[in-house]
């Protein structure tokens, strides 16, 4: 193996070093845009909106500042997303073997079809907050999620 460096690195010019500085600032923008978008991983992987942007951050979070940030971020609003995915699921639960049970005798099931529409909000609150996160990221830009707990710092 060869141990010469890259002619560019050891260059007065300063063509060079600004393409070098471009491309670096390119790949950390790249990288903090697939802490968010490593959510999408949970589509093949369970526990994958966690475990994507947990290994991104992981190996990332030293080389680049604004991967440390977005990494944090995305894991801190996808752990919450899942507590408050746990709580809504306890509330269906309950509610539907109540339902089952016969507890809605001449009642609406208010909380069977509030908790049932509260997954649908959920999901593309979920979906809405990573599509603009990662668009910010790729700008360069620190976004922070709302609803947020911060359990990662």
């Amino acid at each position: 193996m060869n141990n010469v460096e890259d002619p560019t690195l050891l260059s007065d010019d300063p063509a060079a070093a600004a393409h070098e500085s471009y491309k670096k600032e390119q790949d950390e923008r790249s990288w903090a845009m697939l802490c968010h978008l490593a959510v999408f991983s949970s589509v093949i992987i369970p526990f994958g909106h966690i475990i994507g942007p947990l290994v991104v951050w992981m190996v990332k979070k030293e080389q680049f500042p604004l991967v440390a940030d977005q990494g944090r971020e995305s894991l801190n609003f996808q752990i919450s997303m899942t507590i408050y995915t746990v709580i809504i699921l306890i509330v269906f639960v309950v509610s539907l073997l109540g339902f089952i049970a016969g507890d809605y005798h001449e009642k609406f099931p208010t909380p069977l079809i509030l908790s049932s529409a509260s997954f649908l909000v959920l999901g593309l609150v979920n979906l809405v907050m990573v599509i603009i996160a990662a668009v910010r990221a790729y700008k360069g830009e620190r976004y922070r999620y709302p609803l947020s707990i911060h359990f990662v710092s």
